[in-house]
């Protein structure tokens, strides 16, 4: 993910914009270790929305997700690959939005799968995707894919000091 080309601050008591690297830093800390529930909000092909949560993470300065190939939301990614990533950080609720790219290459599937095995799901690469002892039972069988979000717009609202709230926006 690289670094917001504008910050607006959306505080209307008078709070500075948070900086960027507040949120980058609690992603990059706080996961895999910590037990945090993450949402990606999709598009159905007739317009209503689709809300699911995943199991996500941090790598390499890009956050990933995993689903299952048959889920609602695989199909959604499929025909429209606009979505958000929400969750609820120590202190800051954040929400990503962007498009989710589908990840096969070898090595990345590799680093994230160690990085999901560090947090205690026992992931291994298999058929361009994942394999483990247990998913979410809603995911159905593996292999479960990977996706990069691409992030096009973040905001962030503190919930703890400072406090504040900001959108950042990444240029594409």
């Amino acid at each position: 993910m690289s670094e917001p080309t504008k910050t607006k601050n959306l505080d209307q008591n008078g709070s500075p914009e948070l900086p960027w690297s507040r949120a980058r830093d609690l992603l990059a800390t706080q996961t895999p270790k910590e037990d945090l529930t993450f949402f990606v909000g999709t598009v159905r092909p007739d317009g209503r929305p689709h809300s699911a949560g995943v199991g996500a993470i941090w790598v390499d300065e890009t956050l990933y997700f995993v689903s299952g190939p048959g889920t609602v939301r695989a199909r959604n990614l499929a025909a429209n690959p606009a979505c958000s990533v929400s969750v609820r950080l120590k202190g800051l609720d954040l929400t990503v939005e962007g498009e989710a790219e589908p990840v096969a290459d070898p090595a990345t599937l590799e680093r994230v799968a160690a990085a999901y095995r560090e947090g205690g799901w026992p992931a291994q690469v298999t058929e361009g995707g994942f394999d483990a002892p247990f998913m979410a039972p809603s995911a159905g069988p593996a292999p479960w894919f990977l996706y990069r979000l691409v992030p096009t717009r973040a905001i962030g609202v503190a919930c703890a000091e400072p406090y504040g709230a900001s959108r950042w926006d990444f240029g594409r």
